[in-house]
């Protein structure tokens, strides 16, 4: 028997026509995180197969971090004109393993094959039964489950399953534009984007020196967290120091995190076209903060005309935790480092702002020409898993 990696799809196989361009999206990203590795990748509408001499356990913990993926499974498979080989190879492959209960579970994808499911379960199960002492089938609560497929012209055999990330590959539907705090919401609004196979680029507003570079630092580890499942992440930097101040100075406190936000919002969407997102991704939800009710929401939202997705908009805070930790943001995003958000934050700001008086206030401030100056002096960092970042001038 050939050992291999079995990777199963689960939300791709329901895509019929486009399964296609899901798959070799697929396809890219699995070549991307193994790309140091050597390894063959073959596919077709049901599974991907990796070929590879050794490294298996290493490249099942890198095929763990990517989207798309239902389940990775190291297999073992043999040419379907050898269902009598087939049968001695897997009994060879239990017989040295410690278990009293098992059961066989066949998934017969090749119609063709002239015994049914339940038949060829029923004739490997007898065939280990005979060959293999104090044993015995348990078909509801196994110690062994070992399941076996009848594919177009090969038997696959396997046990120990992986649970997969699930959702779309990364890239499958586009690009969008994260921002990026150094809070809890944002990182893991960025994580639930790419599992629906958004693409992520992120962009960071600070505002130096109310804000540090311990801050500045901080956002750009979460982003490197969330590289392992983009395959690398853009990181937009934004010096927002002269607008927010013009805004401290010059509006009416209550109003400040409103029009703070548009503005943030303006800069994010020019980011975005400039970087062919199609979208805007941020960390808000619904109720948490005065800029997250329903009204200033809408308020805010009036500055763009790109979309908004907001992942955890019906996310309770430890929903949002705990996922966070999951993702291993969470002990990064609670540094007690203040960012752009938290800083000039008024006691009792606007909880229902009136879009003519946002729009009155925002006018009284030349906020075209320093969001021009903004942009124009934006840095971007490309961020990977790997150490050393690269520092470029994108714009």
């Amino acid at each position: 028997m050939e050992k291999l990696i079995i990777i199963k799809y689960a939300e791709l196989s329901t895509k019929k026509g486009n399964i296609g361009f899901f798959l070799s999206t697929l396809k890219k990203n699995v070549e991307f995180v193994l790309k140091d590795m050597n390894v063959k990748i073959q596919y077709d509408r049901g599974r991907m197969y990796i070929i590879l001499a050794d490294n298996f356990d290493e490249v099942g913990e890198k095929l763990k971090n990517v989207f798309g993926i239902h389940e990775i499974t190291v297999g073992f498979k043999m040419p379907l004109s050898s269902e009598s080989e087939f049968k001695d190879e897997l009994l060879s492959l239990v017989k040295d393993r410690e278990f009293e209960t098992f059961k066989v579970e066949t998934i017969r994808s090749n119609k063709d094959y002239p015994l049914t499911s339940v038949e060829f379960s029923k004739k490997i199960g007898a065939h280990i039964l005979i060959n293999k002492k104090d044993i015995k089938v348990d078909v509801h609560n196994p110690e062994m489950l070992i399941t076996c497929e009848i594919r177009q012209d090969q038997f696959y055999a396997y046990f120990e399953k992986i649970k997969g990330l699930g959702g779309y590959p990364v890239g499958s539907l586009g690009k969008g534009m994260l921002m990026l705090s150094g809070g809890i919401d944002s990182p893991v609004a960025g994580y639930l984007a790419m599992k629906r196979g958004v693409k992520i680029e992120a962009i960071l507003f600070e505002s130096p020196p109310h804000t540090s570079v311990a801050a500045k630092n901080k956002v750009e580890r979460l982003a490197k967290k969330l590289a392992l499942y983009n395959n690398d992440i853009k990181l937009h930097i934004i010096n927002f120091t002269e607008i927010q101040e013009a805004i401290y100075k010059n509006i009416d406190h209550a109003y400040l995190v409103t029009i703070m936000r548009r503005m943030m919002y303006r800069i994010s969407a020019i980011m975005a076209s400039r970087n062919r997102c199609s979208i805007i991704v941020n960390g808000e939800s619904i109720g948490q903060v005065a800029s997250q009710t329903l009204t200033s929401m809408s308020v805010i939202n009036e500055a763009v005309s790109l979309p908004v997705i907001r992942p955890v908009a019906c996310f309770d805070k430890t929903e949002i935790i705990d996922i966070s930790k999951k993702i291993n943001t969470y002990d990064i995003s609670i540094e007690p480092f203040e960012d752009c958000c938290t800083i000039f934050v008024p006691e009792h700001p606007v909880i229902n702002p009136d879009l003519k008086i946002a729009i009155e206030y925002e006018n009284s401030i030349d906020y075209k020409q320093m969001i021009y100056d903004a942009i124009k002096s934006a840095q971007t960092i490309r961020l990977s898993t790997k150490d050393k970042n690269e520092f470029s001038d994108l714009l």
